[in-house]
């Protein structure tokens, strides 16, 4: 790879480009790893018809019979009343995802899945922080359309169930998977799908791009790590943002020595893959705005290096690359909706593994801006690998800087898979994070970052700073030791080792258990995109 590698596409048709390669980007998964959709659904008969439609159906409440969706109740009189006599049939209650599925009642769409999406109008849920009707629509919409892909449906047509928009994060989350690695006559094809009665378009397809740059971001942390070296992953980073017109630069080994990035390096030294550090740049409003400045961590994989990390569970550490993935997901989904606002990333990439050259416990080195660091702790190594790039990402002087990675096991400790950390220093940014969240289902919940855990990093007299701190709060410090680097008015640091690695412990039918989740990216899409509608 040359040293330092620019790629820049024109705007035109770009859009639609992005569009193409978002909708149509990888194989589906086995039914058998469908297990956890399946209790969600009673099937009535089997079909192999091209063409299905996903209908939504309103809770039972009291007296009052279950109730099919707008779009539902005009699919219902085209086919003179046959779904609503089915349903009273098969004594439906409406149970949010729980649903039948009926074959042979219209010519179009000779198979119709009927998905109970709760109770009608339900909205904000101040206690939860969450729109359940939202999300509610997400979880009918994966259902639905996963069943009709493992019954061979080659079109799905989703009922909008009066957010066409969720319909569309939900069907099109719900139908994804990565088995690249399968043999083809194990996968399922991907279904083609199409909004069903509901004239709002443009809110279909933009839940159609948030959905499918999460997926982008599910592909690049799921992928073993021997299929996903620093290398590789600058390589799938020019492909999947060149079409959208968003310039990639790409760093090297002697770049890298040049600008003195030495707590990057210090983690490399102990692989024999070469790192690499990519610039991002979109530019969709003026080059006087600054817009936000993303930095991802992206330690393709995260042995431990000396501290060596159990060997139960090792191989989840491939997804130590989500915070990088999630920061290019994100900016693939800004291009393709053509958000106003300037989004950059600095994304560092190496491996933390084992060697002779590998960094050793108690080593010091010495920042950018003169800091001294000690590693005391190289299981912890994503810490300080950011701290140069952090120097170096914020030269630019941005007035917001947004870091994401999964650094410490206190969050997920503390969280578990129900939301990811953040901490910041601005209440106004939190806000619109927590709004943010409470639209896309994918929350988040504010931590601290207190002067006390400023202390709790600065332990000895020999050294500045130490990446592991003193005490028990391992995220906690490391949000302290990153914010201690930081001069940017508005700075975010997110935690997502509870969320970003393997969906487990309440997965929504949306995601898959067992597998990489991709978030938060949907949120970070949502709150780039009030930034910039603001």
């Amino acid at each position: 790879m040359a040293k330092s590698q620019a790629t820049r596409c024109s705007k035109s048709a770009l859009n639609l480009l992005c569009m193409n390669r978002l909708v149509n980007y990888a194989p589906i998964a086995a039914p058998a790893a469908a297990a956890g959709t399946m209790r969600y659904m009673q099937v009535r008969t089997k079909c192999e018809d091209p063409h299905g439609v996903v209908l939504g159906l309103f809770l039972k409440t009291g007296e009052k019979e279950p109730q099919l969706t707008a779009s539902g109740e005009k699919f219902d009189d085209r086919v003179s009343g046959k779904i609503s006599q089915l349903v009273r049939e098969s004594g439906m209650s409406g149970e949010l995802g729980r649903g039948r599925m009926f074959s042979n009642v219209d010519k179009e769409f000779a198979t119709v899945a009927v998905v109970g999406v709760g109770r009608e109008g339900a909205g904000y849920d101040e206690e939860e922080n969450l729109d359940v009707g939202m999300e509610n629509t997400r979880i009918a919409a994966a259902v639905g359309a996963r069943y009709l892909q493992l019954h061979g449906t080659k079109v799905v047509h989703v009922d909008g169930m009066e957010h066409p928009e969720q319909a569309a994060e939900g069907a099109a989350l719900g139908v994804w998977r990565y088995n690249s690695n399968r043999s083809k006559n194990k996968r399922h094809a991907i279904p083609k799908l199409e909004l069903y009665g509901n004239a709002d378009v443009e809110a279909w397809t933009r839940g159609l791009f948030k959905a499918e740059s999460q997926n982008l971001a599910r592909r690049l942390s799921d992928t073993p790590s021997n299929h996903m070296t620093p290398s590789i992953f600058a390589q799938a980073t020019i492909d999947a943002l060149c079409p959208c017109g968003v310039t990639v630069e790409v760093r090297t080994m002697d770049w890298i020595e040049t600008q003195g990035l030495n707590s990057f390096l210090m983690v490399a030294k102990g692989s024999c893959e070469p790192p690499a550090l990519l610039e991002i740049r979109y530019t969709g409003s003026s080059g006087d705005d600054k817009g936000v400045m993303m930095l991802g961590k992206g330690l393709t994989f995260n042995s431990g290096g000396l501290c060596l990390k159990p060997k139960q569970r090792m191989d989840q550490n491939r997804a130590s690359v989500s915070g990088a993935a999630t920061c290019v997901a994100a900016i693939r989904a800004a291009a393709a909706l053509s958000l106003p606002i300037n989004v950059s990333a600095v994304l560092p990439l190496c491996e933390n593994m084992p060697s002779g050259m590998a960094v050793k416990p108690g080593d010091v080195v010495t920042l950018m801006n003169g800091t001294t660091l000690c590693i005391k702790d190289t299981s912890l190594a994503g810490v300080a690998m950011m701290a140069d790039p952090l120097l170096y990402a914020q030269s630019s002087k941005p007035s917001t800087l947004l870091e994401i990675g999964t650094y410490a096991s206190g969050v997920r400790h503390g969280l578990g898979s129900s939301s990811t950390g953040l901490w910041t220093n601005n209440t106004k940014i939190w806000k619109q994070f927590k709004k943010a969240g409470s639209l896309t289902g994918d929350r988040m919940w504010r931590m601290p970052l207190w002067k006390y855990f400023k202390h709790l990093i600065q332990p000895n007299m020999t050294y500045d700073l130490c990446n592991r701190g003193c005490g028990p709060a391992t995220s906690c410090l490391g949000a302290a030791l990153l914010k201690s680097l930081s001069t940017a008015s508005e700075y975010v640091h997110i935690d997502n080792r509870g969320t970003g690695m393997l969906c487990e412990h309440g997965v929504p039918p949306y995601l898959l258990e067992g597998r990489m989740s991709g978030r938060p990216t949907r949120t970070i899409i949502q709150f780039l995109y009030q930034m910039a509608l603001k």
